[in-house]
């Protein structure tokens, strides 16, 4: 492909000053060594080139890295007030009833002193019973098993807000 048939956001994307794009990048995912790989990878021909890169990055990330990623991300449930991207990745718990709201916080509480960290999943189209229903299933797990379980979720929601980032009329 020419750099003339780049779609026009990932055009938009590439012509970004470095710190502009690292910013747009850091957006995405909290992870500076991500953000890095990503941005140095710079220009993209074609978004699966973009997405390609992200997921080449995330597979890269060591644990601390991993861990800068999590910090990024709000516990479900409760979104970072006046973030729309929180809310909106997080719309399945909108309508949850106060007992369910109760119990994720519960299970949020439960799992994040059994690993250190936030319960990440990738929460777009998902309803709030199947994230209560996941992060019960996942405190099962071991601290090695989830930390695999939570890079592979921190790519899918890496890859909605790349998508997102790169939108035609974003």
């Amino acid at each position: 492909m020419t750099s003339t048939s780049t779609p026009p956001g990932l055009a938009r994307f590439n012509a970004l000053q470095e710190s502009a794009a690292h910013a747009a990048l850091h957006e995405v995912c909290a992870s500076t060594a991500w953000a890095k790989r990503v941005l140095a990878a710079r220009p993209y021909t074609t978004t699966d080139d973009l997405y390609a890169a992200g997921d080449a990055a995330m597979a890269e990330l060591t644990t601390a890295d991993l861990e800068e990623a999590m910090a990024g991300h709000p516990p479900i449930g409760r979104p970072k007030p006046g973030d729309p991207t929180s809310a909106r990745e997080q719309r399945g718990m909108a309508g949850a009833s106060e007992e369910l709201r109760a119990q994720m916080l519960e299970l949020n509480l439960a799992y994040q002193d059994r690993f250190g960290h936030v319960f990440l999943i990738c929460a777009t189209g998902r309803t709030a019973e199947q994230m209560r229903d996941a992060v019960a299933e996942r405190l099962g797990n071991s601290p090695e098993r989830e930390r695999e379980i939570v890079r592979t979720e921190l790519g899918k929601i890496n890859r909605i807000r790349l998508a997102r980032l790169v939108e035609e009329d974003a």
